[in-house]
Protein backbone atom coordinates (compact mmCIF):
# COMPACT_ATOMS: atom_id res chain seq x y z
CA UNK A 1 0.00 0.00 0.00
CA UNK A 2 1.11 3.77 -0.33
CA UNK A 3 3.16 5.11 2.55
CA UNK A 4 0.72 6.30 5.41
CA UNK A 5 1.21 10.01 6.47
CA UNK A 6 3.20 9.62 9.91
CA UNK A 7 0.90 12.40 11.40
CA UNK A 8 -2.34 10.56 10.90
CA UNK A 9 -0.81 7.32 11.67
CA UNK A 10 0.40 8.72 14.97
CA UNK A 11 -3.11 10.34 15.55
CA UNK A 12 -4.70 7.03 15.01
CA UNK A 13 -2.33 5.22 17.65
CA UNK A 14 -3.46 8.39 20.41
CA UNK A 15 -7.14 7.21 20.46
CA UNK A 16 -6.45 4.52 22.30
CA UNK A 17 -6.13 5.04 26.27
CA UNK A 18 -2.49 4.86 27.32
CA UNK A 19 -1.10 5.03 30.46
CA UNK A 20 2.99 5.97 31.22
CA UNK A 21 5.53 3.23 32.14
CA UNK A 22 8.41 3.86 30.01
CA UNK A 23 11.32 6.17 29.19
CA UNK A 24 10.84 7.44 25.18
CA UNK A 25 12.72 7.26 22.74
CA UNK A 26 14.96 4.61 24.00
CA UNK A 27 18.45 4.47 22.74
CA UNK A 28 19.65 3.65 18.93
CA UNK A 29 23.03 3.11 18.86
CA UNK A 30 25.65 1.91 16.22
CA UNK A 31 27.83 -1.21 17.39
CA UNK A 32 30.75 -0.36 15.64
CA UNK A 33 32.77 -3.15 16.89
CA UNK A 34 30.16 -6.24 16.32
CA UNK A 35 30.37 -4.40 13.17
CA UNK A 36 33.93 -4.54 12.41
CA UNK A 37 33.85 -8.21 14.16
CA UNK A 38 31.35 -9.67 11.88
CA UNK A 39 33.20 -7.32 8.65
CA UNK A 40 29.99 -6.04 7.55
CA UNK A 41 26.97 -5.40 7.31
CA UNK A 42 26.95 -2.56 9.70
CA UNK A 43 24.87 -3.15 12.97
CA UNK A 44 22.93 -1.01 14.83
CA UNK A 45 20.59 -1.86 18.37
CA UNK A 46 17.58 -0.32 19.75
CA UNK A 47 17.96 -0.92 23.40
CA UNK A 48 14.03 -1.64 24.33
CA UNK A 49 15.95 -3.26 27.07
CA UNK A 50 16.19 0.77 29.05
CA UNK A 51 12.47 1.13 28.77
CA UNK A 52 12.40 1.79 32.61
CA UNK A 53 10.06 -0.78 34.22
CA UNK A 54 10.94 -3.73 36.18
CA UNK A 55 14.57 -3.97 34.66
CA UNK A 56 13.34 -3.07 31.28
CA UNK A 57 11.71 -5.13 27.95
CA UNK A 58 9.39 -4.52 25.17
CA UNK A 59 6.51 -6.31 26.67
CA UNK A 60 6.35 -2.38 28.50
CA UNK A 61 5.57 -0.67 25.75
CA UNK A 62 2.61 -3.34 24.89
CA UNK A 63 1.41 -2.49 28.73
CA UNK A 64 1.00 0.71 28.90
CA UNK A 65 -2.04 0.07 26.48
CA UNK A 66 -2.78 -3.12 28.21
CA UNK A 67 -3.18 -1.51 31.98
CA UNK A 68 -5.11 1.33 30.42
CA UNK A 69 -7.52 -0.97 28.98
CA UNK A 70 -7.68 -2.95 32.22
CA UNK A 71 -8.30 0.53 34.54
CA UNK A 72 -11.26 1.69 31.94
CA UNK A 73 -12.96 -1.92 31.98
CA UNK A 74 -13.07 -1.85 35.90
CA UNK A 75 -10.29 -4.27 36.38
CA UNK A 76 -8.95 -4.83 40.39
CA UNK A 77 -6.75 -7.52 38.71
CA UNK A 78 -5.16 -8.58 35.89
CA UNK A 79 -4.08 -12.55 35.07
CA UNK A 80 -1.74 -13.90 32.55
CA UNK A 81 0.73 -16.10 31.57
CA UNK A 82 3.73 -17.75 30.15
CA UNK A 83 6.79 -19.56 31.10
CA UNK A 84 8.42 -19.92 34.48
CA UNK A 85 11.04 -16.88 33.91
CA UNK A 86 8.79 -14.76 31.83
CA UNK A 87 9.68 -11.07 31.66
CA UNK A 88 5.93 -10.35 30.30
CA UNK A 89 4.91 -11.92 33.54
CA UNK A 90 7.70 -9.96 35.61
CA UNK A 91 6.44 -6.39 33.85
CA UNK A 92 3.31 -7.38 34.25
CA UNK A 93 3.12 -7.14 37.65
CA UNK A 94 5.35 -4.47 37.97
CA UNK A 95 3.05 -2.46 36.12
CA UNK A 96 0.23 -4.14 37.86
CA UNK A 97 1.29 -2.61 41.02
CA UNK A 98 2.06 0.58 40.11
CA UNK A 99 -1.67 1.26 38.81
CA UNK A 100 -2.90 -0.26 41.57
CA UNK A 101 -4.04 -3.76 40.31
CA UNK A 102 -3.22 -7.65 41.90
CA UNK A 103 -1.33 -9.36 39.85
CA UNK A 104 -2.04 -13.25 39.02
CA UNK A 105 0.70 -14.82 37.43
CA UNK A 106 0.04 -18.67 35.77
CA UNK A 107 3.84 -19.51 35.10
CA UNK A 108 4.06 -22.87 33.21
CA UNK A 109 7.57 -24.97 33.65
CA UNK A 110 8.79 -25.64 29.88
CA UNK A 111 12.44 -25.49 31.00
CA UNK A 112 14.60 -27.80 32.30
CA UNK A 113 15.39 -25.22 35.05
CA UNK A 114 14.08 -26.11 38.78
CA UNK A 115 11.53 -23.43 39.63
CA UNK A 116 13.88 -21.51 41.91
CA UNK A 117 13.39 -18.09 43.54
CA UNK A 118 15.75 -16.14 40.96
CA UNK A 119 15.83 -14.04 38.27
CA UNK A 120 12.45 -12.58 36.90
CA UNK A 121 10.79 -15.67 39.58
CA UNK A 122 12.21 -14.19 42.52
CA UNK A 123 11.30 -10.39 41.16
CA UNK A 124 7.50 -11.57 40.85
CA UNK A 125 8.23 -13.06 44.88
CA UNK A 126 9.58 -9.59 45.51
CA UNK A 127 6.29 -7.97 44.48
CA UNK A 128 3.78 -9.88 46.07
CA UNK A 129 2.44 -11.08 42.82
CA UNK A 130 -0.21 -14.58 43.37
CA UNK A 131 2.07 -17.25 41.21
CA UNK A 132 0.93 -20.35 40.62
CA UNK A 133 3.55 -23.05 38.72
CA UNK A 134 2.13 -25.63 36.83
CA UNK A 135 4.69 -28.23 35.43
CA UNK A 136 4.74 -28.65 31.33
CA UNK A 137 6.56 -30.35 28.69
CA UNK A 138 9.83 -28.98 28.19
CA UNK A 139 10.81 -26.43 25.44
CA UNK A 140 7.44 -26.37 24.03
CA UNK A 141 4.44 -23.72 23.86
CA UNK A 142 1.86 -24.70 26.11
CA UNK A 143 -1.83 -26.26 24.44
CA UNK A 144 -4.15 -23.90 24.56
CA UNK A 145 -6.63 -26.10 26.28
CA UNK A 146 -4.65 -26.25 28.75
CA UNK A 147 -3.40 -22.64 29.02
CA UNK A 148 -7.47 -22.22 28.56
CA UNK A 149 -8.20 -24.52 31.58
CA UNK A 150 -5.94 -23.08 34.16
CA UNK A 151 -6.92 -19.45 33.30
CA UNK A 152 -10.21 -19.96 33.57
CA UNK A 153 -10.04 -21.69 36.48
CA UNK A 154 -8.02 -18.70 38.20
CA UNK A 155 -10.43 -16.09 37.00
CA UNK A 156 -13.30 -17.92 38.38
CA UNK A 157 -11.49 -17.92 41.56
CA UNK A 158 -10.93 -14.56 41.69
CA UNK A 159 -14.49 -13.57 41.08
CA UNK A 160 -15.94 -15.51 43.71
CA UNK A 161 -13.34 -13.94 46.16
CA UNK A 162 -15.32 -9.96 44.48
CA UNK A 163 -12.15 -9.21 42.56
CA UNK A 164 -12.54 -7.81 38.28
CA UNK A 165 -10.27 -9.69 37.03
CA UNK A 166 -8.69 -8.66 33.56
CA UNK A 167 -7.22 -11.70 31.90
CA UNK A 168 -4.71 -11.23 28.92
CA UNK A 169 -2.80 -13.59 26.90
CA UNK A 170 1.32 -14.66 26.84
CA UNK A 171 2.97 -11.26 25.44
CA UNK A 172 -0.18 -9.32 25.09
CA UNK A 173 -0.46 -10.69 21.83
CA UNK A 174 -3.84 -12.37 21.16
CA UNK A 175 -7.30 -10.47 21.41
CA UNK A 176 -9.56 -12.73 23.62
CA UNK A 177 -10.32 -12.96 27.08
CA UNK A 178 -10.71 -9.62 28.32
CA UNK A 179 -8.42 -7.51 25.83
CA UNK A 180 -10.45 -6.96 22.40
CA UNK A 181 -8.19 -4.97 20.47
CA UNK A 182 -4.45 -5.72 19.52
CA UNK A 183 -3.08 -3.41 21.70
CA UNK A 184 0.68 -5.44 22.00
CA UNK A 185 0.84 -4.76 18.24
CA UNK A 186 -0.34 -1.40 18.46
CA UNK A 187 2.25 -0.76 20.74
CA UNK A 188 5.12 -1.94 18.60
CA UNK A 189 3.67 -0.28 15.91
CA UNK A 190 4.05 2.65 17.62
CA UNK A 191 7.48 1.44 18.79
CA UNK A 192 8.59 1.56 14.87
CA UNK A 193 7.45 4.69 14.16
CA UNK A 194 9.45 5.58 16.89
CA UNK A 195 12.32 4.23 15.43
CA UNK A 196 12.03 5.09 12.40
CA UNK A 197 11.90 9.15 13.59
CA UNK A 198 15.41 8.17 15.25
CA UNK A 199 17.05 6.28 12.50
CA UNK A 200 16.08 9.19 9.83
CA UNK A 201 17.14 11.61 11.95
CA UNK A 202 20.91 9.40 12.10
CA UNK A 203 20.65 9.03 8.64
CA UNK A 204 20.55 5.22 9.18
CA UNK A 205 17.51 4.01 7.99
CA UNK A 206 17.43 0.35 8.19
CA UNK A 207 17.18 -2.34 5.38
CA UNK A 208 16.34 -4.89 8.03
CA UNK A 209 15.10 -5.44 11.63
CA UNK A 210 16.22 -8.60 13.25
CA UNK A 211 14.25 -9.30 16.59
CA UNK A 212 13.24 -12.65 18.85
CA UNK A 213 9.77 -13.48 18.63
CA UNK A 214 7.93 -15.99 20.99
CA UNK A 215 4.01 -14.57 21.19
CA UNK A 216 3.94 -12.75 17.67
CA UNK A 217 2.42 -9.31 18.45
CA UNK A 218 6.37 -7.57 18.81
CA UNK A 219 6.80 -8.60 15.19
CA UNK A 220 3.36 -8.07 13.61
CA UNK A 221 3.31 -4.33 15.09
CA UNK A 222 6.94 -4.05 13.61
CA UNK A 223 5.71 -5.22 10.26
CA UNK A 224 2.89 -3.30 9.91
CA UNK A 225 5.10 -0.52 10.32
CA UNK A 226 7.84 -1.39 7.62
CA UNK A 227 4.50 -1.89 5.78
CA UNK A 228 3.11 1.78 5.74
CA UNK A 229 5.99 4.13 6.58
CA UNK A 230 8.71 4.77 3.51
CA UNK A 231 11.42 2.71 2.99
CA UNK A 232 11.97 -0.74 2.19
CA UNK A 233 13.16 -2.62 5.62
CA UNK A 234 12.76 -6.11 6.02
CA UNK A 235 11.31 -7.25 9.44
CA UNK A 236 13.13 -10.62 10.73
CA UNK A 237 11.87 -12.79 13.38
CA UNK A 238 13.98 -15.18 14.91
CA UNK A 239 12.26 -18.17 16.80
CA UNK A 240 12.71 -18.76 20.27
CA UNK A 241 10.24 -21.60 20.63
CA UNK A 242 7.92 -22.97 17.71
CA UNK A 243 8.20 -23.72 14.22
CA UNK A 244 7.73 -21.26 11.23
CA UNK A 245 4.39 -22.78 9.92
CA UNK A 246 3.05 -22.18 13.57
CA UNK A 247 3.92 -18.71 13.47
CA UNK A 248 3.49 -17.06 10.67
CA UNK A 249 0.05 -17.91 10.92
CA UNK A 250 -0.38 -16.15 14.12
CA UNK A 251 1.67 -13.17 13.04
CA UNK A 252 -0.29 -12.87 10.24
CA UNK A 253 -3.69 -12.73 12.12
CA UNK A 254 -2.31 -10.03 14.08
CA UNK A 255 -1.27 -7.96 11.93
CA UNK A 256 -4.82 -8.17 10.16
CA UNK A 257 -6.41 -7.31 13.29
CA UNK A 258 -4.13 -4.54 14.16
CA UNK A 259 -5.03 -3.79 10.36
CA UNK A 260 -8.55 -3.66 11.10
CA UNK A 261 -8.51 -1.02 14.10
CA UNK A 262 -6.44 1.63 12.95
CA UNK A 263 -8.20 1.61 9.34
CA UNK A 264 -4.82 0.75 7.49
CA UNK A 265 -5.52 -0.98 4.08
CA UNK A 266 -2.77 -4.13 4.62
CA UNK A 267 -2.83 -7.93 4.18
CA UNK A 268 0.49 -9.54 3.76
CA UNK A 269 0.74 -12.65 2.48
CA UNK A 270 2.35 -15.22 4.45
CA UNK A 271 5.11 -15.83 2.19
CA UNK A 272 5.88 -11.75 3.28
CA UNK A 273 6.36 -12.65 6.94
CA UNK A 274 10.14 -13.69 7.42
CA UNK A 275 11.06 -16.13 10.43
CA UNK A 276 13.77 -18.49 10.94
CA UNK A 277 12.97 -21.41 13.10
CA UNK A 278 16.02 -23.10 12.84
CA UNK A 279 17.59 -21.59 15.85
CA UNK A 280 14.88 -22.85 18.09
CA UNK A 281 17.50 -26.20 18.53
CA UNK A 282 16.92 -27.83 21.56
CA UNK A 283 13.79 -25.54 22.28
CA UNK A 284 12.13 -23.00 24.11
CA UNK A 285 14.24 -21.79 27.26
CA UNK A 286 16.65 -24.64 26.73
CA UNK A 287 20.36 -22.54 26.45
CA UNK A 288 23.09 -23.95 23.11
CA UNK A 289 26.34 -23.16 23.03
CA UNK A 290 25.83 -20.19 19.98
CA UNK A 291 23.55 -18.71 22.47
CA UNK A 292 25.90 -18.53 24.90
CA UNK A 293 28.67 -17.51 22.69
CA UNK A 294 26.75 -14.47 21.18
CA UNK A 295 25.74 -13.00 24.93
CA UNK A 296 29.93 -13.14 25.43
CA UNK A 297 30.96 -11.42 22.69
CA UNK A 298 28.02 -8.83 22.73
CA UNK A 299 29.45 -8.24 26.26
CA UNK A 300 32.24 -8.00 25.69
CA UNK A 301 32.76 -6.18 22.38
CA UNK A 302 30.04 -3.76 23.15
CA UNK A 303 28.99 -4.14 26.90
CA UNK A 304 25.69 -5.13 26.39
CA UNK A 305 23.96 -8.14 28.51
CA UNK A 306 21.68 -10.10 26.39
CA UNK A 307 19.42 -12.77 27.88
CA UNK A 308 19.80 -16.66 27.07
CA UNK A 309 15.61 -17.32 26.34
CA UNK A 310 15.16 -14.42 23.41
CA UNK A 311 17.77 -11.92 22.47
CA UNK A 312 20.62 -14.15 23.26
CA UNK A 313 19.23 -16.72 20.67
CA UNK A 314 18.26 -14.11 18.27
CA UNK A 315 21.54 -12.34 18.33
CA UNK A 316 23.16 -15.96 17.40
CA UNK A 317 20.98 -16.27 14.70
CA UNK A 318 21.62 -12.63 13.23
CA UNK A 319 25.81 -13.77 13.95
CA UNK A 320 25.27 -17.04 12.00
CA UNK A 321 22.95 -15.10 9.03
CA UNK A 322 26.01 -12.50 8.46
CA UNK A 323 29.15 -15.12 8.88
CA UNK A 324 26.88 -17.57 5.82
CA UNK A 325 26.28 -14.32 3.34
CA UNK A 326 22.97 -13.86 4.13
CA UNK A 327 22.79 -9.87 4.23
CA UNK A 328 25.13 -7.90 1.57
CA UNK A 329 27.86 -5.99 2.84
CA UNK A 330 26.12 -2.19 2.25
CA UNK A 331 22.74 -3.70 4.43
CA UNK A 332 22.42 -2.21 7.29
CA UNK A 333 20.90 -4.18 10.50
CA UNK A 334 18.53 -3.11 13.45
CA UNK A 335 18.51 -5.37 16.26
CA UNK A 336 15.56 -4.86 18.78
CA UNK A 337 16.99 -5.66 22.38
CA UNK A 338 13.74 -6.70 23.75
CA UNK A 339 15.35 -7.25 27.45
CA UNK A 340 14.78 -10.51 29.75
CA UNK A 341 18.04 -9.69 31.09
CA UNK A 342 17.47 -11.06 35.01
CA UNK A 343 16.58 -14.97 33.62
CA UNK A 344 20.47 -14.68 32.72
CA UNK A 345 20.93 -15.58 36.55
CA UNK A 346 18.87 -18.88 36.79
CA UNK A 347 20.79 -20.00 33.45
CA UNK A 348 24.17 -19.80 35.02
CA UNK A 349 25.02 -23.27 34.92
CA UNK A 350 24.63 -23.86 31.10
CA UNK A 351 25.73 -20.93 30.49
CA UNK A 352 29.32 -21.14 32.32
CA UNK A 353 29.38 -24.86 30.86
CA UNK A 354 29.39 -23.65 27.49
CA UNK A 355 31.95 -20.87 28.17
CA UNK A 356 34.34 -22.55 30.40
Amino acid sequence: MPAVDLASLKKKISEFPRKTLIHRPTPLRRLDRLTQELGGPEIWIKRDDLTGLAFGGNKSRKLEFIIADALDKGADAIVTWAGIQSNWCLQTAAAARKYGLRPILLLFNTTPLEPEDDGNLLLDRILDADVRIHEAEKGKIVSQEAVNDALNKVVDEAKERGQTPYAVSIGGSMTGWSMTQPLGAIAYLDAFIETFEQTNEAGAAPTHVVHATGSGSTQAGLAVGAEVLPGDVRVVGISVSESRDLFVPVIRRIIRETAESLRLDIDPAESEITIYDEYVKGGYGNVDKETAEAIRLVFVIEGIVLDPVYTGKAMAALIDLVRKGHFRKDDRILFFHTGGTPALFPYRKPLVDFLS
